[in-house]
């Protein structure tokens, strides 16, 4: 490998910045290429493993040789400071950061909630709620409005709050503490937002305690004292990572993949003539845009080789599932929307692996009752601003854009 690829992501800061809207920074394609796991420097400090072909990734992220523990001394972390990981090393982990038998035991007492049975179960409220402000927006007295406060935040939003039981009244309050959190604002302010979202939560649970409902954080409260054994702290965690991760990756995949129908009209026309297509188009827009890249960070416990390259313990990796969803060797033509490409489903932008993403099936359900009810219900809709000039959150951990002004 020449050394002028490697130099491109000297000093990586995640996300790294894409070139195109529309496509991963230049650099992966690149760095693939010649070499689909690298040591890269951090800008955070510290070097780390990047990994970035498809089947390395799956590989790092199905081992369990890798630790998904932030609190070990090595981790790739690149959005914290000392202070705020110290104070985070004296509070339960998020389930995300579990490994072993702890994530399994965590997941399994969640994963009752995310059934096919239960989601099945939520489909005409969902159905209901996406109604309800297509509604909205049709009845608005002024165009062009903003399809991201109009539909793509409300809706994942309101069901989230829905299922866990989070007055939907306060969904200002998280949702401005859930964006800067994933923003590249200073470690000040993202540090403050965590913790104001984990008091908030804290406070909620401990009110469900002596006043429960029907909802998924009473019903995890409940379980928990037939087994004598409630755990407050690791509700918050619990809490926190349900209600954050609910309703922000949702919400920018409901714009992204209207804006990616909307500039691939060929494409819009094969779902809206077939509304069969919309689940094979739904997982082809996760792979094109996947827009959690960076997140998916390791840490050898182990001795592993990974593609040839051997990786030692204590060594951190980070998995970029946005340069392996366009990895060629998994994906003919990755640059190519194709909402009939067949075997766009084992994209990993959900993660892989023990780790993957838990109310990825809900993610899902919620895409495709928006596709097809806002495309049969406002068939003229396009946009009022070109692409080109859309605000895209270039400055985040979670990609999207800020504002999608639509018209009809």
């Amino acid at each position: 490998m020449t050394k002028s690829a490697a130099d491109e992501l000297t000093g990586l800061k995640l996300p790294v910045e894409r070139d195109c809207p529309y496509a991963p920074p230049t650099a992966y394609d690149r760095l693939r290429e010649r070499a689909p796991v690298n040591r890269i420097n951090l800008t955070s400090g510290g070097e780390a493993w990047f990994v970035s072909g498809y089947e390395e990734g799956r590989a790092v992220l199905a081992d369990p040789r890798f630790s998904s523990d932030k609190r070990k001394d090595g981790f790739p972390l690149f959005t914290l400071d000392a202070a705020t990981l110290r104070e985070l090393r004296g509070q339960p982990p998020l389930m995300l950061g579990m490994d072993g038998a702890e994530h399994s035991a965590a997941r399994r007492a969640v994963l009752g909630e995310f059934t096919l049975r239960r989601l099945t179960a939520l489909r005409p409220r969902i159905q209901d709620i996406v109604d309800h402000f297509i509604d909205d927006m049709l009845a608005a007295d002024r165009r062009p409005i903003d399809l991201v406060r109009a539909l793509s935040l409300p809706v994942p939003s309101l069901v989230i709050c829905e299922l866990l039981g989070v007055p939907y009244t306060d969904h200002d309050f998280f949702q401005s503490r859930t964006a800067m959190m994933v923003r590249r604002t200073s470690l000040e302010d993202r540090r403050r937002a965590f913790f104001e979202v984990r008091a908030y939560l804290d406070d909620l649970l401990t009110r469900k305690e002596s006043d429960p409902g029907d909802d998924l954080f009473s019903r995890q409260i409940a379980r928990q004292r037939e087994t004598g054994a409630l755990d407050h702290a690791g509700l918050v965690s619990l809490a926190f990572l349900l209600l954050t991760a609910g309703h922000e990756t949702t919400a920018n995949m409901i714009s992204l993949g209207v804006l990616g129908l909307l500039t691939h009209p060929e494409q819009l026309a094969l779902i809206t003539a077939d509304p069969g297509k919309t689940s094979m188009a739904v997982e082809e827009l996760l792979r094109y845009f996947t827009i959690a890249d960076g997140v998916t960070s390791r840490l050898a416990t182990e001795d592993v080789e990974i593609g040839g390259v051997s990786i030692k313990a204590g060594e951190g990796v980070i998995v970029s599932t946005l340069s392996a969803n366009w990895d060629p060797a998994a994906f003919e033509d990755p640059a190519v929307l194709d909402v009939e490409r067949g075997g766009a489903r084992h994209h990993i932008a959900f993660g892989f692996g023990p780790h993957q993403c838990l109310g990825q099936n809900l993610a899902r359900m919620e895409l495709r009752i928006v596709f097809d009810t806002l495309f049969r219900r406002v068939p003229t809709l396009r946009l009022a601003t070109p692409a080109e000039d859309l605000p895209f959150k270039r400055d985040g951990a979670v990609y999207g854009v800020h504002e999608l002004p639509v018209t009809w």
